[in-house]
């Protein structure tokens, strides 16, 4: 299939055709995605960092077959806990168990953090204690995850962060940053 008839195709139309020529030679970009997505590229050992944000025990008899989550079996620590990236990378933040990723800007501390402000997760297990409950302090909050009771327990969130700084990183989860402070920081260079 010709270029022509696949952007037809797609209703994109030929006056989106003649403007996304004129941004080079490559046939996947359009105008619109120009605009939308503009930003420059980051190499090199320090463009992406990757982060366990929980940990699944190996041992001595652990077992999530065929799809348990014991909480027992879980760790509630962010490995490693101080990952450095460029200005413009990202963190992988690969979720295990139930967490919820808050970032907070610079120079936040873990003591700032108002744990008296929650909101409960859309989905509350029958019986649940009273703390299980997201917590929900907006204030220097520059990401808030998805809640992880509306996801897979195994899943991964990619978040980058374009300013130069250290960002502290909690569990959003009541209890793992309450209970057990369950946070780390990313530290981000120019």
């Amino acid at each position: 299939m010709k270029r022509r008839e696949f952007v037809e195709k797609l209703g994109i139309g030929s006056a989106a055709l003649a403007a996304g020529s004129t941004l080079g030679d490559s046939p996947a970009v359009t105008t619109v995605e120009a605009q939308e997505h503009h930003h420059e590229q980051v190499n090199g050992p320090l463009a992406s960092a990757t982060v366990s944000f929980g940990q699944w025990l190996a041992g001595p008899s652990s077992s999530r077959f065929p799809n348990l989550s014991p909480r027992e079996l879980n760790q509630h620590l962010l490995i490693p806990y101080a990952p450095v990236i460029k200005a413009g990378g990202s963190v992988n933040f690969v979720i295990a168990g139930l967490h919820q990723v808050l970032v907070y800007a610079p120079r936040t501390r873990t003591t700032d953090i108002n744990t008296t402000l929650t909101v409960p997760p859309s989905m509350v297990p029958p019986g649940a204690p009273p703390t299980f409950v997201l917590i929900d302090d907006p204030r220097n909050r520059v990401y808030r995850g998805l809640d992880p009771t509306l996801q897979p327990q195994d899943r991964v969130e990619v978040v980058s962060f374009t300013q130069p700084g250290t960002y502290l990183v909690i569990c959003g989860f009541y209890p793992h940053f309450v209970g057990d402070n369950m946070h780390g920081f990313v530290r981000v260079v120019r």
